[in-house]
């Protein structure tokens, strides 16, 4: 991970996407990314009911606690760094969440075209 700030799909320093729960692949609340994120967490979205079940159903159980990885579940409306290629599935699924474009890293935009990403915008 570079120690300068990543860019966000606008071309700015990239904002933070969640604390409080503490999102990210490094865990420092915003969606760097870096060669060891081989998932490429740099989706921030607002998480859905409709979704959380969708992502369960595929096999990645965002909801249910792991204390024993520190992980205490996701609810909807909190916000979390997605992988893209998770967002991109919920969205073929029609089960795709919406997203933070501040909060969202550039590389973003190698997997999932940016008109298709300012439909699920609201920022």
């Amino acid at each position: 991970m570079s120690k300068e700030k990543q860019l966000n799909i606008r071309n700015m320093p990239i904002e933070p996407c969640s604390f409080d729960p503490l999102t990210g692949f490094y865990r420092n609340g915003c969606c760097d990314t870096g060669d060891n994120d081989r998932g490429i967490h740099t989706v921030c979205v607002i998480l859905t009911e409709e979704f959380l079940v969708f992502s369960k159903s595929v096999g990645n159980d965002l909801s249910t606690p792991m204390p024993q990885y520190d992980f205490p579940g996701l609810l909807p409306g909190q916000k979390w760094c997605l992988c893209a290629n998770r967002w991109l599935e919920a969205y073929n699924s029609g089960m795709a969440p919406p997203i933070i474009a501040e909060s969202t890293n550039i590389k973003t935009l190698e997997i999932i075209d940016i008109d298709l990403i300012n439909q699920y915008t609201l920022n």
